[in-house]
């Protein structure tokens, strides 16, 4: 929105900023403690902000960065499908991959501010809804188009002026496997929104409409100036990294190439993904404007305006989107055309944050950490219960973070764009025919070595209870995490099956799956990719490998082959044999 450009003061700037961060906060937290399927209750797959009449981000909730940036793209989407002028008390609801959304469970709830009669804005939210009707329950991979994922709504209205369309509603309840579920949670994402209405209006009633979006011209400025001086540090040039998806789903051991160019120009980036797959058959591509850009703006927001390698304060809204220029050729994995299906687009995106992270690695070693697992494990486990009526539910595997500057890699934790929370076993067993067997740090692979070792990954068996199916959408099985500065690779991921037909055998399974049958008593393993190594492993402090020992987070016989410490029978450090051993093992790298 365009308002009259008058110069707010400094107090009043942060009084105006600490509150429209404390607005997108509520209305996150209004819409997960209000929904009832688990992935929005309880791993908060969410996002929630105010936005401007142009489309702006204003400010949004801390949670899933996917969601929150890609809202612009769903509002774009909707003034271009929106067949009706808006007016005071309307919801519309949007989903589709080709006008904005990030993929299509991801629902957005979009109101539209009014003040004095006059349109000035939007709060809107979006949410991954646990089944949409799709091909599979709750998940899909293998499907033919845009079709086979589900219900799909191009900016229809679920109220019109606050009445409710209940032909719409009768509808989407129609259509997905577990209504009870999917309609609560449109009732949280309802609520949400029109909480962000009500706390926009008070907060121009407060400070007056003209001081508020001069403030947020503002702040969208100070954000932009803020990126752009961080860019501006790196040296000018083109960076590249690269590496491989495993594959598309259905044509195994055909892995995709992701290929990633970054130019520096002055205080702009851009990011190149020439080169990289063409669209596939299958679900496993991303939409362009709703996934792919979005992964782009918080690669940089991440490297350059964390916290933790900044010392101000800068919020986060559309300012940090500008100075990044995004490229996909039209047709390519990152680009699909129209109507290929899209749904299965998250692995992906990690890939391209990944990469970008390695392609700026050697200008800006201080601010990034070596290869973190950089997937995601989405399974969606389901059946039918003994009344008919379907259970889904979507679990989000912890992935794996990779040795850091100044530290090791965290252990079993959401790295990158995910920022999802883990299911809580309790809240499966009191819910779900599905008991959770094993749950805890892989120890049949170590991550990778370095100064600072890569993060190690979860490994968690959930073990059917009743007949089901599963859906699995992850990667990073063949293509291990990176090292950096002498760190060593981590390792591949693993979806492991235990039949209760079989016990005597462990099946391995790619790591894409579409509607696998269970029996009771079948059991479900994943093991999550372990973070690349940061530093020579020879830096280590001896003693501190010996704690790694202790604590089983390596092993007698990897402290000696990649560390070159020598550990007595009793555990204790031999310091002359492993002064001896590493002194061998650098004359042998040199």
């Amino acid at each position: 929105m365009t308002a009259e450009r008058i110069d707010v003061d400094p107090i009043t700037l942060q009084v105006i900023g600490g509150a429209l961060h404390t607005i997108a906060k509520e209305m996150g937290h209004v819409l997960y403690r209000m929904s009832y399927s688990s992935i929005i209750r309880e791993s908060e797959d969410l996002g929630a902000g105010l936005f401007d009449r142009s489309f702006n981000t204003l400010c949004e909730s801390d949670s899933t960065p996917m969601h929150i940036g890609s809202i612009p793209a769903y509002l774009r989407g909707i003034d271009e499908t929106l067949h009706d002028p808006w007016q005071p008390g309307d919801i519309v609801i949007h989903n589709h991959p080709y006008y904005g959304a990030s993929h299509s469970p991801d629902i957005a709830a979009v109101a539209p501010v009014f003040y004095d009669g006059e349109l000035v804005g939007y709060s809107a939210n979006t949410a991954h809804h646990v089944d949409i009707g799709a091909a599979t329950p709750g998940l899909i991979i293998d499907v033919p188009d845009v079709f086979a994922e589900g219900m799909l709504f191009k900016g229809v209205k679920l109220y019109e002026g606050g009445r409710l369309n209940r032909a719409l509603w009768q509808f989407i309840e129609t259509n997905t496997r577990v209504p009870s579920q999917v309609m609560g949670d449109i009732e949280a994402q309802v609520a949400s929104a029109e909480l962000g209405v009500k706390r926009f209006v008070e907060l121009i009633d407060q400070h007056g409409k003209d001081v508020v979006f001069a403030a947020t011209e503002q702040l969208m400025d100070y954000s932009e100036r803020m990126l752009r001086r961080q860019i501006a540090a790196i040296p000018d040039g083109e960076y590249r990294a690269e590496g491989f998806l495993d594959d598309d789903g259905r044509n195994r051991k055909e892995p995709l190439p992701v290929k990633v160019a970054v130019r520096i120009e002055g205080d702009s980036a851009e990011v190149d993904l020439t080169g990289s797959a063409p669209q596939v058959p299958t679900a496993f591509n991303v939409p362009f404007e709703g996934s792919t850009k979005v992964a782009c703006y918080f690669a940089f927001r991440a490297l350059l305006l964390d916290t933790a390698t900044i010392s101000e304060h800068v919020p986060q809204n559309e300012g940090s989107f500008r100075p990044i220029k995004v490229t996909a050729p039209k047709g390519t994995i990152f680009n699909p055309e129209y109507p290929a299906s899209a749904e299965a687009r998250f692995n992906q995106i990690q890939r391209v944050v990944d990469c970008i992270a390695k392609a700026l690695a050697p200008v800006i070693p201080e601010k990034v950490t070596a290869g973190s697992s950089a997937d995601v494990s989405a399974i969606a486990y389901s059946g039918v219960r003994p009344d008919g009526q379907y259970w889904v539910f979507i679990e989000v595997n912890e992935g794996a973070c990779g040795g850091r500057p100044n530290s090791d890699g965290p252990d079993t934790i959401e790295e990158l764009m995910r920022n999802t929370r883990n299911n809580p076993i309790e809240d499966l067993g009191m819910h779900l025919p599905l008991l959770c067997d094993r749950y805890e740090l892989r120890d049949d692979v170590m991550p990778g070595a370095g100064r600072h070792r890569g993060g190690i990954g979860v490994i968690k068996v959930q073990r059917y209870l009743t007949p089901g199916f599963l859906t699995h959408e992850a990667d990073r099985h063949d293509d291990p995490p990176w090292g950096f500065r002498g760190g060593t690779t981590g390792q591949g991921g693993r979806l492991i099956k235990y039949n209760v037909a079989e016990p005597d055998r462990i099946e391995d399974l790619p790591a894409k799956l579409h509607g696998l049958r269970n029996q009771a008593g079948d059991c479900i393993g994943f093991l999550g990719p372990c973070g690349g190594g940061y530093g020579d492993p020879l830096e280590r402090p001896a003693e501190q490998v010996r704690e790694d020992v202790l604590d089983d987070f390596c092993t007698r016989e990897h402290a000696l082959e990649a560390y070159g410490v020598v550990l007595t029978d009793a555990l204790e450090l031999d310091a002359a044999a492993t002064e001896a051993r590493r002194a061998e093992m650098a004359k042998q790298v040199a």
